[in-house]
């Protein structure tokens, strides 16, 4: 049984909005902004078709101009000027939970991935959307800024189960906690009976220490879908094929093998002899539709036909985010839902 009074939602749950925090020329993205800012159009469009998107940006009025180059209806987007490091939502964001049926917002610090780069002002981007009202009345903002989190690093099955990698979360820079102490927190923080932890996996390219939503991903309480390698040249081959093999061994709360999805590897990308990390893995699950990473690649389609195995009631779209892996990250690496 779940423990109370605490849940933290699936990704799947009903959603009230996203947020996407938007590219500006004093971030990473400055060489390339027109490039990255025509991707997070994109992105932007496909949220609003479904449900409301709030952006943090840096100011509304450019944002607004690119929106309407793009002919986008901002009926459902909600556009707020408050100074960012950067776009990574995923990691500043706040992360939703009822509280005795009580909806909160958690704010835990963000540190720019075990101190790798700058977050001063992402790391208060949660607590002054609360401060303009960009919340409802129902909503309360909790202060977890004692401990590390950032949301690609979690996984929950809404059942009690929580997914991560032990790469990340017991990495130095971040919490310098053991195990125990750091799965005492999760348990508490979020009402979980048990941590699965992921020992094997990565990414080349990849800033997050194995953030597990670039590996392995709940799309239900019994589907874990996961990156596959298969070729034996490639140099994920083996640490991928470990997490497989732990991915196997793990069971649901009532003891079953979990349905395990394949996702293809892909393809290579590369920039300035760097290798990018590309993944499918990181789609965003939304209100009737799952948004699809993807790279100009033929292993696109499999992965979107594999998807629909998994979410045969959503559509699945496709999303080039070739720009977005230029600075490391990918589609679920630049949203985060608030249900």
């Amino acid at each position: 049984m779940l423990k109370e009074p605490v849940l933290l939602p699936p990704e799947w749950a009903p959603q009230r909005f996203v947020q996407l925090t938007w590219p500006h020329a004093d971030s990473d993205w400055a060489y390339m902004l027109d490039e990255v800012c025509a991707c997070f159009v994109r992105i932007a469009q496909e949220i609003s078709k479904r449900e409301d998107l709030l952006i943090v940006c840096a100011s509304e009025q450019e944002v607004r101009r690119q929106l309407a180059a793009a002919d986008t209806d901002t009926s459902r987007i909600r556009l707020v000027e408050i100074p960012s490091n950067d776009t990574w939502a995923r990691d500043h964001g706040g992360i939703t939970v009822f509280n005795n049926g009580k909806r909160q917002v958690l704010d835990f610090t963000f540190n720019g991935w075990g101190m790798k780069f700058a977050a001063n002002k992402d790391n208060q981007i949660t607590r002054q959307l609360f401060e303009k009202g960009m919340f409802a009345p129902d909503t309360e903002y909790v202060n977890r800024l004692g401990f590390v989190l950032e949301g690609g690093s979690i996984e929950s099955d809404g059942k009690g189960t929580l997914l991560t990698t032990a790469e990340c979360l017991l990495s130095d820079n971040r919490n310098n906690r053991s195990e125990k102490e750091i799965e005492e927190v999760l348990k508490n923080v979020f009402g979980i009976e048990r941590v699965l932890w992921l020992r094997h996996g990565y990414l080349a390219g990849d800033d997050t220490d194995s953030h597990v939503d670039t590996l392995a991903r709940f799309c239900s309480p019994e589907t874990i879908a996961y990156v596959q390698c298969t070729d034996p040249q490639d140099e994920h081959y083996n640490e991928l094929k470990l997490m497989e093999e732990e991915l196997q061994r793990f069971r649901t709360l009532d003891g079953t093998p979990y349905q395990l999805l394949p996702l293809p590897m892909a393809d290579a990308v590369w920039e300035n002899g760097e290798r990018l990390p590309a993944t499918y893995a990181n789609f965003l699950i939304m209100n009737g539709a799952v948004l699809l990473p993807v790279y100009g690649s033929i292993k696109d389609s499999i992965a979107k036909e594999q998807l629909k195995k998994a979410f045969p009631d959503r559509k699945i779209v496709s999303i080039d985010c070739r720009a977005l892996i230029k600075q490391h990250g990918s589609l679920h690496c630049v949203t985060m839902q608030y249900v």
